[in-house]
């Protein structure tokens, strides 16, 4: 996610909440202090997949934001 941010394209991490602190500690080490880590509840692991769907739509406005404000920052020149 550090190369593709450092090279302009649109990345974000998907991050449970017993691993938000080193995520942000990761992003800091690898330069990008900013990624946007959107956070989801823990555990994933063992769970049936109506849970990780539900976890996942819980996430979806965090990724929405993430992505509005997003294109909300470009400018007409760097917009595809």
């Amino acid at each position: 996610m550090a190369q593709l941010t450092k090279r302009g394209v649109l990345a974000a991490v998907v991050c449970s909440d017993s691993f938000m602190k080193l995520g942000k500690a990761q992003s800091k080490v690898f330069g990008v202090p900013d990624l946007p880590l959107l956070e989801i509840k823990h555990p994933l692991g063992g769970l049936d997949m109506e849970t990780v769907r539900a976890r996942a739509e819980v996430a979806l406005p965090q990724l929405l934001k993430f992505i509005k404000a997003s294109r909300a920052q470009k400018t007409p020149e760097t917009q595809a």
